[in-house]
């Protein structure tokens, strides 16, 4: 019997609930390798998946987790053996697939990533698929143009997951950082992750018809969109980059014009974890290990557990999860 953290769904009223439950190993999904799962984090897919499942999940009951690291108990792939520490994030994990809220997960060997050197497995879910996420779009930028030397680089929605890594890694490589935050008591941890201006969320939330403003920003790590991305492209240097990593404003670009690509040469670049092919994964986690501060990361961490877990869902809904979560699914 293994702990694992289950959503059920009531099929007459479509609610969900989630607790704590112990189920039967043989339960988990067949597949090719078999990991006894040490941690996990929270992200904004699982509190979807903790909840309303926001057409993500497709079958229960379900056991979300979108990213785990852990130990290979068993494997039919001659990549991994038994011992072997490893990360998985993405490939829909948690979503259509069972995750890693539960002890042990069994998963596709294409999905896994081996556990780069100088990682914990702790250390690799307090970066977990936001971390990497923000590597991408540090890797994005600096395939772009960006360098240091050239002025501030903004990072939206600094104090959540995504924001806070992409602080800690853009002042590590020597970038003046601007941390945008709508949480005023924020502003001392994001100092601390090594960002040189604090800017309130409202100084860039207004809609403007302006085609163009003032050149402010080097580049941009970007999760907010909606509105904020609209002003944001308008201020960024000539031939710049935004990579744009998520949506927690809307999935619009409100008030955005055409203005900013034509006469600036700006360049809106997407950036997706998901479905990132394997070299790409490797080559960010590896960059992650080399230019991530760990000392930064404790200061990101809220430890879990399994049962803290439902109202950690709610929470990082509503935008009230602060740095990383660190779940340990053996507490």
């Amino acid at each position: 019997m293994i702990n694992a953290l289950v959503v059920e769904k009531d099929e007459e009223s479509g609610r969900t609930s989630a607790s704590v439950r112990e189920i039967e190993e043989s339960r988990l999904p067949e597949s090719e390798v078999r990991v006894a799962v040490e941690y996990s984090t929270v992200n904004y897919k699982d509190g979807l998946c903790i909840g309303p499942g926001a057409g993500l999940v497709r079958h229960y009951p379900h056991v979300p987790g979108i990213d785990f690291a852990g130990t290979v108990e068993a494997s039919s792939d001659p990549r991994y053996k038994p011992g072997d520490k490893v990360v998985l994030t993405g490939w829909r994990v948690g979503e259509a697939h069972w995750g890693g809220y539960a002890q042990k997960a069994s998963v596709r060997a294409d999905w896994l990533v081996p556990l780069p050197k100088g990682l914990t497995t702790r250390a690799a879910m307090a970066v977990g698929t936001a971390g990497l996420t923000a590597m991408l779009a540090v890797m994005a930028l600096e395939e772009h143009g960006l360098a240091t030397g050239q002025g501030p680089v903004l990072v939206t929605g600094a104090a959540g997951g995504v924001g806070s890594v992409a602080t800690a890694i853009l002042a590590r490589l020597g970038h003046e950082v601007a941390a945008v935050t709508g949480r005023p008591e924020t502003a001392d941890y994001l100092k601390g992750l090594g960002a040189t201006q604090v800017v309130a969320r409202e100084e860039l939330t207004e809609v403007t018809r302006k085609p163009l403003e003032g050149e402010q920003w080097a580049g941009c790590v970007d999760a907010v969109a909606g509105a904020m991305l609209g002003r944001v492209l308008k201020q960024m240097k000539y031939g710049t980059s935004v990579a744009a990593v998520g949506l927690a404003g809307g999935a619009a670009i409100e008030g955005a014009l055409i203005t900013p690509f034509i006469l600036r040469g700006v360049n809106l670049l997407g950036i997706d974890s998901v479905m990132q092919p394997y070299a790409n994964r490797l080559r960010a986690w590896e960059r992650i290990a080399k230019d991530l501060p760990m000392e930064k990361l404790d200061a990101m961490i809220r430890p879990a557990t399994l049962s803290d877990l439902p109202k950690l869902g709610a929470d990082i809904l509503k935008g009230q999860v602060k740095g990383r979560v660190v779940v340990d699914v053996n507490a």
